[in-house]
């Protein structure tokens, strides 16, 4: 009889096993202690201000986990290479987790050191990929890589604002790198929603009824880039609310291509459009906010990033979590019952802002940090008996040679 195989074993064996779980944990805890425990300070921040520290966290470390797991998931399987497993993940894991160090607490004497720690995680994510397609001659994840060099690119930029307490700099680079998230979240969804509308479609998997259009695939994300451009290049702010309610209106047209007639109220399906729809939406309000709507633009941003990139990154953890555990599509409820709460969380966020509800009792926001934090933790206690069960290893590869 074999010994069983160790947890740190299990854990690196592929991307998602690691990162999916830190991505869950420091997305629910890290905004519950900013809310709940420090009301909205941080014991160590000085020249930082705690709300560019939250944005920062967020974007760098809660998306940041997520972004490493898909890609080191999701990459080889795309271009037929070998995924990173060991040593390689574990490192990956070493330089993130370094660069929370500073934002648990708001320690600015760690920035240089964080700071270092982000932009080599990211830089290595970048260079991976390029080698894995010049040596695979695909150009299957070129469009990640040229979104990536930006969100390091604005990353850089964002922590020597922080560094130098140049708080408008910090702040805009920040809102860069959330909204380069968002065209990544437009790619990861294009490549997500195209196998899994087919495989509620036809189980058996042996057709592909659901085929978009070519020209769309990439709609969002695209619009989304034309809009920063617009934004860098210092176009005005009736140009530019134009081009972000365009934008919004790429997601929108991936909400469209859920109507699969009865089947888009799957689970799976619908948390796919949610997600896009709150993306697009909050794009859209932000379009607005600029045309002149009685809002600003915190509340949509927060919208498209809290909403749209939450759900998407909780649709990703689930839907990948399933396939490459070898379970196939069919969530519990816990999951489905995350997806309703960190939507809740979203509105309950944006909607009081915006001024299209009443505050909640208690203090500000703790309801919707707890709402949150309970959304990701509820797909934590559903998804860890797979994620470290060693009988789930490569069970994904063989269902696919068998298929």
């Amino acid at each position: 009889m074999t010994a069983p195989l160790p947890l740190h074993r299990v854990l690196s064996d592929e991307g998602f096993r690691i990162f999916f779980p830190l991505a869950a944990l420091h997305v629910a805890f890290w905004p519950f202690l900013w809310v709940a425990v420090w009301s909205f300070d941080l014991p160590l921040a000085r020249n930082v201000s705690p709300g560019i520290w939250h944005a920062h966290e967020m974007i760098f470390g809660s998306w940041g986990a997520a972004l490493i797991g898909f890609m080191t998931t999701a990459a080889p399987e795309w271009t037929n290479s070998p995924r990173p497993r060991g040593r390689a993940l574990w490192l990956f894991a070493g330089l993130w987790g370094l660069g929370r160090i500073a934002g648990l607490a708001g320690a600015d004497v760690l920035l240089p050191l964080s700071g270092l720690a982000d932009l080599l995680w990211i830089a290595a994510l970048a260079v991976w990929l390029g080698r894995i397609s010049l040596t695979g001659c695909t150009r299957r994840v070129l469009s990640f890589i040229g979104w990536i060099i930006a969100l390091g690119l604005a990353g850089a930029i964002a922590r020597w604002g922080m560094m130098t307490a140049d708080a408008a700099l910090a702040s805009e680079a920040l809102r860069v790198a959330g909204l380069l998230f968002l065209g990544l979240l437009g790619l990861a969804l294009a490549r997500i929603t195209v196998p899994v509308t087919n495989v509620v479609l036809d189980p058996s998997e042996t057709t592909s009824p659901f085929r978009p259009h070519p020209g769309r695939l990439n709609l969002g994300p695209g619009l989304v880039a034309l809009a920063l451009a617009g934004d860098l290049l210092g176009l005005s702010r009736g140009v530019t609310g134009f081009l972000w309610i365009a934008a919004g209106a790429g997601f929108m047209d991936r909400v469209a291509e859920g109507f699969v007639g009865r089947e888009a109220f799957r689970a799976e399906i619908l948390v796919l459009m949610a997600a896009s729809g709150l993306a697009g939406a909050g794009l859209m309000l932000l379009g607005a906010s600029r045309l002149g709507a009685p809002w600003g633009e915190v509340a949509p941003l927060h919208l498209a990033l809290m909403g749209g990139l939450g759900l998407g990154v909780l649709a990703v953890l689930a839907i990948a979590g399933r396939f490459h555990t070898g379970q196939g599509l069919g969530l519990h409820w816990q999951t489905s019952l995350a997806f309703v709460l960190a939507g809740a969380a979203a509105l309950l966020r944006v909607l009081p802002e915006m001024g299209w509800m009443p505050w909640p009792p208690g203090p500000l926001h703790l309801f919707s940090a707890l709402f949150w934090a309970t959304s990701f933790l509820l797909w934590l206690h559903d998804y860890w008996p797979a994620l470290s069960d060693p009988e789930t290893l490569d069970r994904h590869y063989r269902r696919g040679r068998r298929a």
